[in-house]
């Protein structure tokens, strides 16, 4: 597992990322696990056709707010499952999509080991977040879109996210 400093910060302070680098063209981590707002074990391999995962620090701040929301307003005319992927509790995670009605994005939780926040690289070491990235992955498998927002607060650059989705349907 390797660490990165400085390719991410938080209101311009330098964080670490740990864990395997995916880049575009590498295969989707595969089995691994992660909690649905249920409890309920769901693997993303298992998800068949093109796939954006997108990862946020946390659904209860501002920024994860809006990225989440804005996936879900596009998910329902996208050829993709849309997956929100955070370390908060899977309670917190069906009280949030609750509250902001998200009916086109499935979130999981990754709390209880960081694995796909590890095998992605995008595992925060000093808060124990995943960073804000989204990946585009196609029906194969293959990772053909990655974007790590450099600066935690910011928001993604959704236009080319959904452009990589186009191309990969």
């Amino acid at each position: 597992m390797t660490a990165v400093t400085g390719k991410v910060t938080f209101m311009g302070n330098p964080l670490t990322l740990i864990g395997n680098e995916a880049k575009v063209g590498d295969r989707f981590p595969a089995g691994i696990v992660l909690s649905g707002n249920d409890l309920k074990p769901f693997n993303l391999s298992d998800a068949a056709g093109v796939k954006v995962v997108t990862t946020v620090p946390s659904l209860d701040t501002p920024v994860c707010d809006t990225q989440v929301r804005k996936f879900n307003e596009k998910a329902a005319g996208l050829a993709a499952k849309v997956f929100a992927v955070s370390a908060d509790l899977p309670f917190a995670q069906a009280r949030w999509c609750g509250a902001a009605g998200i009916k086109n994005v499935m979130t999981l939780s990754d709390h209880a080991q960081m694995a796909l926040a590890d095998a992605l690289g995008v595992h925060v070491k000093e808060l124990r977040l995943l960073a804000r990235t989204v990946f585009v992955v196609d029906s194969a498998g293959k990772i053909v879109y990655r974007e790590i927002v450099p600066e935690i607060t910011s928001e993604p650059n959704y236009e080319a996210a959904l452009a990589a989705v186009a191309s990969a349907a």
